[in-house]
């Protein structure tokens, strides 16, 4: 994460946001993906350096300076049970999805955040954050994808629901940058039986399979693409793709949701590229794992027994 359109485009095109990337991101220069993650799901064929990914990666993958940086690979055993945490609280209007479009890096789905109607509260956070997005990160293959790990496993995909501090803040682009700025809710996917809330999505992908593509979409619960449980891990972190502020609390859900293998394939037919450029398939679109740097990562769970699988 992140791109989101502003007045009909990206931050990205901002000019703070440009300075930015080049100040962190530096010359580009060939990096191999992720080639530290083990996963737990059999064996892992390593990507190298000509893997089909996003441009975005072929340069640096840290931040000079940075100290709360994500993705990062949660341990359990080093998890803190927090019971001062609060239960989280989830609360969208289906009403206020307004379209899908394909940003180049990923999908995302847009919300009305102009009111409170549609957040979060309660977990970790202070006051309501307002629904601004939600998207997805996923791999080439099944066994790869999301951004986090959980012991060193990966999923093979991870959703991120994006919102902002509206009562500190008086738009997302300031919440961006800003201290507690955001919050994001993070859920891993893996393969098992058909979720037929997601099929609404999978469906229009066809329409947006170009970079910059855009269709409107009518009401969406994204709650539906949440587990039954919402036992969390959080800890304070960063956005995972430029400019790479650290102003994200991280609400990081411990069970998973299952997706067909069919409905997962659907969104590796998307493209990073734009009509007329050379096709480029959209995977393996996510940040290399980050250094935890002492950071404390809390749970609002008691740890489970040794070799817990959910």
């Amino acid at each position: 994460m992140l791109r989101t359109p502003v007045s009909g485009r990206s931050l990205w095109k901002s000019s703070n946001f440009s300075v930015s990337v080049k100040r962190m991101w530096g010359t580009p220069r060939s990096h191999p993906l992720r080639l530290e993650r083990r996963c737990s799901q059999g064996p892992c064929v390593q990507r190298n350096q000509t893997d089909t990914g996003h441009p975005l990666w072929k340069g640096p993958v840290s931040v000079p300076g940075g100290t709360r940086q994500s993705p990062i690979n949660i341990r359990c055993r080093d998890s803190v049970y927090d019971p001062r945490l609060k239960p989280l609280m989830v609360s969208y209007a289906a009403e206020s999805c307004l379209y899908v479009w394909n940003t180049g890096y990923f999908f995302q789905v847009e919300f009305d955040d102009s009111t409170e109607g549609s957040g979060i509260s309660g977990g970790p956070l202070e006051n309501h954050y307002r629904l601004k997005q939600f998207h997805f990160h996923w791999g080439a293959v099944d066994t790869w994808g999301s951004e986090h790990t959980v012991d060193d496993r990966a999923y093979p995909a991870e959703l991120h629901l994006v919102h902002w501090n509206a009562a500190k803040y008086r738009s997302y682009k300031e919440a961006v940058l800003g201290d507690s700025g955001l919050a994001v809710i993070g859920v891993f996917l893996q393969l098992g039986a058909h979720r037929e809330p997601l099929q609404k999505l999978v469906e229009v992908l066809p329409e947006v399979k170009h970079k910059g593509a855009q269709v409107a979409m009518g009401p969406f619960q994204p709650s539906c693409l949440l587990p039954a449980c919402r036992d969390y891990w959080t800890y304070p972190g960063s956005l995972t793709t430029p400019p790479l502020t650290e102003s994200v609390t991280w609400i990081i859900l411990r069970e998973p949701v299952q997706v067909a293998r069919n409905q997962l394939a659907a969104f590796r037919t998307l493209l990073f590229s734009a009509p007329g450029e050379e096709e480029k398939a959209m995977v393996n679109n996510c940040r290399p794992l980050q250094a935890p740097m002492d950071r404390k990562v809390r749970s609002s769970f008691r740890p489970v027994e040794e070799g817990t699988r959910f």
